[in-house]
């Protein structure tokens, strides 16, 4: 198993909310899920760049991460995503 940290700064709620629909049949093809995603409000230390939205994905393998990201038929989920705002994920591993 391994794990990627998404965080999303909306500027687009509404394609956020198009996103969210799609999301979890996108992760799901490559073996995904969201573990757990919540707005955030609080930093435990340090002052970092809050962002409106965090989630933890799981993945069976790195592969499967790379190929979620990298599926060209997910294509435009993720630029779908992108729109909503700001988006980092990394992989964690």
């Amino acid at each position: 198993m391994i794990y990627a940290y998404a965080k999303l700064t909306v500027k687009n709620p509404d394609a956020l909310a198009a996103y969210r629909e799609q999301a979890g049949p996108a992760l799901a093809r490559h073996g995904g899920k969201v573990e757990h995603a919540t707005a955030v409000t609080t930093a435990l230390d340090g002052t970092p760049d809050l962002p409106d939205v965090a989630a933890l994905l799981s993945f069976p393998n790195r592969d499967a991460a790379l190929g979620w990201i990298y599926d060209p038929e997910l294509k435009d989920i993720h630029e779908l995503r992108r729109s909503a705002g700001a988006s980092d994920i990394v992989l964690l591993g």
